[in-house]
């Protein structure tokens, strides 16, 4: 079996070999900076793990056909919470909570992260989203965060002529302080309508009092969508809300919702609204997997959270999801996002307009230096000598992680599952992997970790990854591990003694349900990871190179001869991903910039095929794959089905996927930053939808 730290630097090796930086410039010069709270100073392990609660449901809606839907009413709303341990200020964030509930036992809390929304499969699942951004008269709240209008964004101040462009100024703008948009998405959801995908220009703006005269309060496609989902199932939208419905056909995994306005999906998440969607059941549920030792249904490890459990609960959990996010905090609470680019790499000038500027506040990348776990800064958990099942989740900015659990004694660990469900067979992490767990921007791992032989004691569970952009390769060697007093710790374990017999399953006699293949493929696309760079100058006048933007875009050419040609793509260049309805494809996703890119395709799952290196001529702008070079296979953690892949520099990573739902999606990069300066690009899945907006 090919081990993680094996396939990592291998991976860096060839990408090592073959690909040059621009200019050998690394961009990266500043990330663990942040605001004026010493990260040092935040004490750690004070404050217990908040197991997320379960959403309740509003209710069940009858559908069309006879089948009923569970219904939901969730807003997102401004509020105060106790992040940093007690003592320390709160802090205003934004959060995802219920408005209403069926039960009167239900929770109503809006929280970040927010509650999890528990599925079934094949069951429905519609949900009221509603922008209550505003204050107790009605107002709408600015942004926490500073805006740049100078990308191309969702831009209600350009009126609906203007809206979701890239505006163009005289002078250099201060950042936008008007009412936020929102549109949700529901990240890893299989099948659903594009009018419920969340689509980055579907936004719509609070129902406050105070809209500016001639603001958009909705996106380019958001009337559009409106009418469809009024046609599709009878979901009548109206001004601060819009109505999504699921369809919940993945396989059981954990997904997640947050926040995808165009332009502006860093700042929004930042800001707190995210929140896990567990769906259960179904043909490759937990029920058809099986205990090689007996033939029967294996036992996994429970209780998981469940509707209507009392807050806080009298419960023990023994499943439960950990979203790992980093911030960066000031003395007085508040969240810390740069306001300036010079934060990043010094750039200074020029700044737009100049023709050759800098978007004056975007930062390429940012590095929060605390880590923040459930919602609280380096908590603990009580664990019991048994073995547990976590749902992880990296909700970073822009942050890899690998997770390290080498400091727990005599713990194992076993990965079941990733975003698309159960993995083909259980990957024992401590015995061939290094006892580590590499996680991607918005990948998701599902988790057994057994503490039985573990001492009694506190650990911490690790962080290896780098505190930069990542590139593949082993922690330590080619790249520093994240801060060994900071960002390399995320929460406290303290094991006490069991306090009843573990019923649960060891994870190494687990059958995990088998896995249907994908079609064979009709068609290969090529696409490319790219990065534009500029020249600008610091406050003392010096030289300095760095990104202007990160790029989607595709490889033109004879497919049959190399080497081909990279091109650049926008936003709004035309649509040049157009599946056909029910087609299978390979994507080829040839990264020719110098770091690691998370890849996210809505509206699927897909398989990851293999990946090969590549060559990069930086003076002809071509691209071949590396002569002589062998396709690597997935990682172990990499079989089944995927929604986000992470594509190493100085390789072509191939994904093999099936486009069952028509509509207009999205695929972009999830590094947040990135995702938010064009490294995002429309595609659809069949013909062109009457009445819908302009793709270019």
């Amino acid at each position: 079996m090919q081990s993680r730290r094996f396939f990592m630097k291998a991976l860096a090796m060839g990408g090592a070999g073959l690909f040059v930086r621009s200019k050998g410039v690394n961009f990266l010069l500043a990330q663990v900076p942040g605001g004026s709270l010493n990260p040092g100073a935040v004490p750690k392990f004070q404050t217990p793990l908040l197991i997320p609660p379960v959403m309740p449901m509003a209710g069940r809606i009858p559908l069309r056909g006879g089948k009923n839907a569970d219904y939901y009413e969730i807003s997102m709303r401004q509020f105060s919470q106790q992040i940093l341990p007690a003592g320390l200020p709160a802090t205003t964030v934004w959060g995802y909570g219920p408005l209403s509930s069926a039960n009167r036992k239900g929770l109503l809390l809006h929280h970040a992260p927010s509650l999890t929304i528990e599925a079934k499969w094949g069951q429905p699942v519609r949900v009221k989203w509603i922008n209550e951004l505003v204050d107790n008269n009605g107002n709408y709240l600015p942004h926490l965060l500073p805006v740049d209008p100078t990308l191309h964004w969702a831009n209600p101040p350009g009126g609906v002529n203007d809206r979701d462009t890239r505006p163009t100024f005289t002078s250099i703008p201060g950042p936008y302080t008007g009412p936020v948009p929102i549109v949700t998405h529901l990240h890893g959801a299989v099948g659903v309508g594009d009018e419920s995908d969340g689509y980055t220009e579907a936004w719509y703006l609070p129902a406050a009092n105070n809209i500016p005269a001639g603001y958009a309060t909705t996106g380019r496609w958001h009337d559009f969508f409106k009418a469809k989902a009024n046609s599709a199932f009878g979901a009548a939208w109206g001004p601060g809300y819009a109505i999504f419905q699921y369809p919940n056909l993945n396989r059981a995994s954990a997904i997640w919702y947050h926040d995808h306005t165009m332009g502006m999906t860093r700042l929004n998440v930042y800001a707190g609204p995210a929140g896990f969607y567990l769906i259960r059941g179904g043909p490759a549920g937990d029920a058809a997997v099986l205990d090689t030792r007996s033939g029967t249904p294996a036992v996994f490890p429970g209780p998981a959270p469940m509707s209507n459990d009392s807050s806080p609960s009298n419960k023990t959990y023994f499943e439960f999801p950990i979203a790992i996010q980093d911030r960066s905090f000031n003395t007085d609470g508040s969240l810390f996002y740069p306001d300036s680019r010079a934060f990043f790499d010094g750039v200074a000038s020029p700044y737009v307009p100049d023709e050759a500027g800098f978007s004056p506040i975007w930062n390429p990348e940012f590095f929060g230096n605390t880590i923040m776990v459930n919602g609280n800064t380096w908590p603990f958990q009580t664990v019991q000598q048994k073995r547990y099942r976590f749902r992880f989740l990296n909700g970073c900015q822009s942050r890899f992680l690998i997770l390290d659990f080498n400091n727990i004694p005599n713990v194992a660990v076993w990965q079941i599952g990733n975003e698309g469900g159960f993995l083909s067979a259980p990957v024992n992490l401590t015995a061939n992997h290094g006892n580590r767990l590499l996680l991607g921007l918005a990948e998701r791992a599902d988790v057994i970790v057994d503490f039985t032989n573990v001492p009694l004691g506190n650990y911490v569970l690790g962080n290896v990854g780098p505190d930069e952009p990542f590139g593949g390769g082993e922690p330590g060697l080619d790249f520093d591990n994240a801060d060994p007093l900071t960002t390399g710790q995320i929460l406290q374990f303290r094991v006490v003694r069991a306090l009843a017999p573990d019923p649960s399953t060891p994870p190494q006699f687990m059958r995990l349900p088998a896995i249907l293949p994908l079609p064979p493929e009709t068609n290969t696309r090529r696409l490319a990871l790219l990065e534009e760079a500029g020249t600008g100058a610091d406050a003392s006048g010096n030289e300095v190179e760095g990104p202007l933007e990160a790029l989607l875009g595709t490889i033109e050419g004879d497919p049959n001869v190399a080497p081909r040609l990279l091109v650049k793509r926008q936003w709004m260049d035309p649509l040049t991903e157009n599946p056909a309805l029910g087609a299978t494809e390979v994507w080829e996703i040839y990264n020719a910039t110098p770091d690691a890119h998370p890849m996210h395709v809505h509206e699927v799952v897909f398989e990851v095929v293999n990946r090969q290196n590549i060559v990069v001529n930086e003076a002809t702008n071509e691209v071949q794959v590396a002569p002589g070079s062998v396709a690597a296979p997935p990682a172990p953690w990499e079989t089944g089905f995927k929604d986000t892949v992470i594509a190493y520099p100085g390789q072509v990573t191939r994904l093999r996927l099936k486009f069952d739902t028509p509509g207009q999606f999205v695929w972009h990069c999830h590094v947040v930053e990135h995702e938010d300066n064009e490294m995002m690009r429309p595609y659809r899945v069949g013909p062109a939808q009457p009445g819908q907006p302009p793709t270019s």
